[in-house]
């Protein structure tokens, strides 16, 4: 009797654990079996850049705008020298879904003239930085390299105010302590050309009306005995994209100083073109 009074007790005491793990299978609760981490918040992804794919830059100028860029293309006879001249060069480039570019070099009578246009399309691989954000760090890093001045103080600023100074925070070159422009800003041609100052509007500076953002940077380099020639970048940023142009001319007469403004105007001009074609 002892041994029958075991069995049945043991027989209840499973036919009890199967009916707790049949009540639990249909309606345990929703922790039964999920995992710690489950329940806890994700934060969500960054949001991904505007563009996805690139122009082919070579394609991007219209043929006006490189008339009037490069006026050389205009002297030539051939139909076919022009047509090449028209099409420009790729840039060597691994990734084209990454960053892409286009050269033009052409000589007219009285310059050589070269013109480079590059698009970066910017991915960040941070799940926490977006793509726009990724493209912004690479365009300030690009204006602080560029090392742009300052806008000028108006004249009501205080002289511990009024002292030009770089992106970076350090004083510009072309300072002194007083505030006001040294002797050498004056009279450097690579300033505005001519030996005379450059005019507010034509020296290095933010662009505020492109894209995200945009700078402007003016050099007049030197060539020793040669015609100085003179390089006017604009870079812009749209979203996750950033544009580089590089315009270039050299004089064929020695002693002969590029024209900031006309420069200037035509390398603008060409960079409002391409954000447009961006937002197109």
């Amino acid at each position: 009797m002892q041994r029958k009074a075991y069995i049945t007790g043991t027989a209840a005491l499973l036919a009890a654990l199967l009916a707790g793990c049949s009540s639990g299978s249909d309606g345990g609760t929703p922790t039964d079996d999920a995992n710690p981490g489950d329940s806890a918040t994700t934060a969500p992804a960054a949001q991904p850049g505007r563009y996805r794919t690139l122009p082919e830059p070579c394609g991007a100028i219209g043929d006006d705008t490189l008339g009037t860029m490069l006026p050389g293309i205009q002297q030539l006879t051939d139909p076919d020298q022009r047509d090449k001249a028209y099409r420009g060069v790729p840039a060597l480039t691994y990734d084209t879904d990454r960053k892409v570019g286009c050269r033009w070099k052409v000589d007219s009578t009285l310059a050589t003239d070269r013109l480079a246009v590059d698009f970066e399309r910017v991915v960040s691989y941070d799940n926490a930085v977006s793509d726009d954000a990724q493209a912004q760090k690479l365009f300030q890093g690009m204006a602080k390299a560029a090392d742009l001045p300052l806008p000028s103080p108006s004249t009501s600023a205080s002289p511990s105010t009024s002292a030009s100074t770089s992106p970076s925070g350090s004083p510009s070159p072309s300072a002194d302590p007083s505030g006001s422009p040294s002797a050498d800003a004056s009279t450097d041609p690579a300033a505005g050309g001519s030996g005379s100052a450059a005019p507010t509007d034509l020296q290095p500076r933010v662009l505020p009306d492109l894209g995200d953002e945009a700078y402007l940077d003016d050099q007049l380099g030197s060539s020793g005995s040669t015609a100085e020639a003179r390089t006017v970048t604009v870079v812009f940023r749209t979203s996750n994209v950033v544009v580089t142009i590089d315009y270039e001319e050299q004089p064929m007469a020695v002693g002969a100083v590029p024209d900031s403004k006309e420069l200037q105007d035509r390398a603008r001009d060409l960079a409002s073109q391409l954000a447009d074609k961006l937002d197109g």
